[in-house]
């Protein structure tokens, strides 16, 4: 006997951040109430090789991952440096930093960053707009 199942794909949305960066305590705080996000603090527990291809497949590249304004980026001198995709994904693995934040994904899309126009994005997602 066959049975088909008409159950909805569950999505787990999470936002990747860092609960020390004042940016991020600032947009987790203005996140409506009953939002039902998985919360993963980058520095207390790095991302895995497996979070950061699930986040790579929802964005094509690797380098939209990565935050040229990280502290380490400008210490290392990487601007200067011709950066493969590979480079980025190890970048991001290596150190907390260089994943630029914060990361949700909501319903099996990816919100990259904190500009005002990602922010928006991410309040009318999770607002159900």
């Amino acid at each position: 006997m066959n049975f088909l199942c008409t159950k909805k794909l569950q999505f787990m949305n999470k936002i990747y951040y860092l609960a020390s960066c004042d940016t991020c305590r600032k947009i987790i705080k203005s996140l409506p109430k009953g939002h039902n996000l998985v919360f993963h603090d980058i520095k207390q527990n790095p991302i895995t090789v497996e979070e950061l291809e699930e986040m790579f497949q929802l964005s094509g590249s690797y380098e939209a991952l990565f935050s040229k304004k990280a502290q380490l980026y400008k210490s290392m001198d990487l601007k200067n440096k011709p950066l493969t995709e590979t480079d980025f994904k190890n970048y991001i693995l290596e150190h907390y930093t260089f994943l630029s934040r914060p990361v949700f994904i909501l319903d099996g899309k990816i919100y990259i960053g904190n500009s005002q126009q990602n922010m928006l994005q991410v309040m009318k997602a999770l607002n159900g707009l």
